[in-house]
């Protein structure tokens, strides 16, 4: 048991004597967003909600059936509370979350779309979840988890999270345990110049890797999705969204074969595109988990992003896995007992 000096752990959830399947591991922060569509500067009134993109994917996750847990650590201040409280909301296993005195939950401001996008304003520096390192790792569950997901913010956060993030990475395998990576560049909080080698060397460590083509643009100066497979062609699964046009899947098979499926992307009215992106990834790894193919993995991703684009929230509850009609499925989801045996193997 490693020693925790004054940090506590949340307290537990009744009945989680449950292992987790899948766990995902990142920063989450309080999120302040005006009620009204105005500028930041302007603005008079304000709501607090939670905004992460780790645990987005674990919420979308929980509601899709996985036993999920989400691991990081928040300051012992009534933010960290909120986040611990909405998490367990949404049916995410909270256990091994740490809690400390000694630094506060990061926060952000997000500016609604006036015109010229939404922006988002951090106040990370220093945060809970900025303290993070290897050791923190040792009592969460990520040994007896079948899948781990992460993705390119944490390493930014600090030095001892960069490691924390390599570490998972190199020892998944030996755990038994696949990862999935999502790169997810914040300009805001590291430059290209240390962002675009470093995150690159990372993903050539996961067996999944999502990016949107524009992120690549930034970073590696990638044109075309087999530009972005060029850099990374040994991946048994990489993902490379095409913003509003379609999403491409390389799967490369045990004996070196490779397939390549493109579908298009759902067409919607955008209310906001925070959380789009956290939503794909929980559509499509919660397919590939399960074992569907590619096309209904890219399928259900873009179904769940075109949900979240639907709201202001970074979280959009209620799609559930309920069957749509314009939503593709190999399978009568209805009657798959997910709750028995969530987190199936991968597709090899």
């Amino acid at each position: 048991m490693a020693h925790r000096s004054r940090d506590v752990m949340a307290s537990p959830q009744e009945n989680d004597a449950v292992q987790p399947t899948v766990v995902c591991f990142g920063e989450t922060m309080g999120m302040f967003t005006p009620t009204s569509t105005a500028p930041l500067n302007t603005a008079t009134g304000f709501t607090l909600g939670t905004g992460g993109a780790e645990s987005n994917v674990a919420m979308h996750l929980a509601e899709l059936g996985h036993r999920v847990a989400w691991v990081s650590k928040v300051g012992t201040d009534p933010i960290g509370t909120k986040i611990i409280d909405a998490l367990r909301g949404a049916g995410v296993d909270t256990r091994w979350a740490g809690r400390t005195a000694h630094a506060p939950t990061g926060l952000y401001l997000k500016e609604p779309d006036t015109g010229s996008g939404a922006h988002v304003f951090y106040y990370r520096t220093g945060s809970a979840a900025s303290t993070l390192k290897i050791a923190d790792a040792v009592d969460w569950p990520l040994a007896g988890a079948r899948w781990i997901h992460t993705t390119g913010i944490t390493p930014a956060l600090s030095g001892t999270c960069s490691a924390l993030v390599e570490h998972v990475l190199d020892s998944a395998a030996g755990w038994g345990a696949t990862v999935s990576f999502d790169i997810n560049f914040r300009p805001g909080i590291w430059s290209v110049e240390e962002a675009a080698p470093r995150l690159l060397a990372l993903a050539r460590k996961a067996t999944v890797v999502l990016v949107g083509l524009d992120e690549a643009a930034v970073l590696w100066g990638s044109v075309t999705a087999a530009d972005v497979r060029a850099l990374l062609p040994d991946l048994p699964y990489l993902v490379v969204k095409d913003s509003s046009i379609d999403a491409t899947e390389f799967a490369l098979a045990a004996d070196g074969t490779e397939t390549v499926t493109v579908v298009p992307a759902r067409k919607v009215d955008v209310v906001e595109p925070v959380g789009a992106g956290d939503a794909f990834a929980a559509g499509y790894l919660s397919s590939l988990i399960s074992g569907e193919g590619s096309a209904e993995c890219l399928a259900r991703g873009h179904s769940r992003a075109a949900w979240a684009l639907g709201s202001r929230e970074d979280f959009r509850p209620g799609l559930g896995r309920r069957l749509h009609a314009d939503e593709p499925h190999s399978v009568d989801l209805a009657s798959v007992a997910l709750s028995s045996d969530p987190a199936l193997e991968p597709r090899r």
